[in-house]
């Protein structure tokens, strides 16, 4: 079915619209819920202000994006890589960093506990 130049909402209901093509369209405040997506490809895609909840984004790729205050909570990053990313004044707070591993990263200004990690690595580099 080809749909060209509707301007009303649309309404689907237990639809199987797998291999769709959406292409210049627009769909502010559009609602998905028990949505199943996988592998669905989302390219130069404004999800500004978006609100995601209770979902599945195992293997999800993000790639060449921008998410400045984009807020993380009770989600499980587990076995996540983060690569090229900036996190220029980002906050971690109560999460669970066992086993995390840091490495080739600037870490001038950052603190672990009020302590500048700059000074700690120099502390233990001297003691080393």
């Amino acid at each position: 079915m080809d749909i060209t130049d509707l301007k009303e909402p649309i309404t689907a209901t237990k639809a199987d619209l797998s291999q769709s093509s959406f292409d210049c369209v627009l769909l502010k405040q559009a609602h998905f819920r028990d949505a199943g997506m996988q592998r669905t490809a989302f390219e130069d895609i404004n999800l500004s202000d978006a609100r995601f909840a209770q979902f599945n984004l195992s293997r999800a790729a993000f790639t060449d994006g921008t998410m400045p205050g984009v807020r993380f909570e009770s989600v499980n990053l587990a076995g996540a890589g983060f690569s090229d990313v900036s996190l220029m004044g980002a906050s971690i707070e109560d999460a669970n960093l066992t086993g995390l591993n840091i490495s080739g990263c600037k870490l001038s200004g950052m603190r672990i506990d009020g302590v500048l990690v700059d000074d700690l690595l120099a502390a233990y580099r001297k003691a080393a």
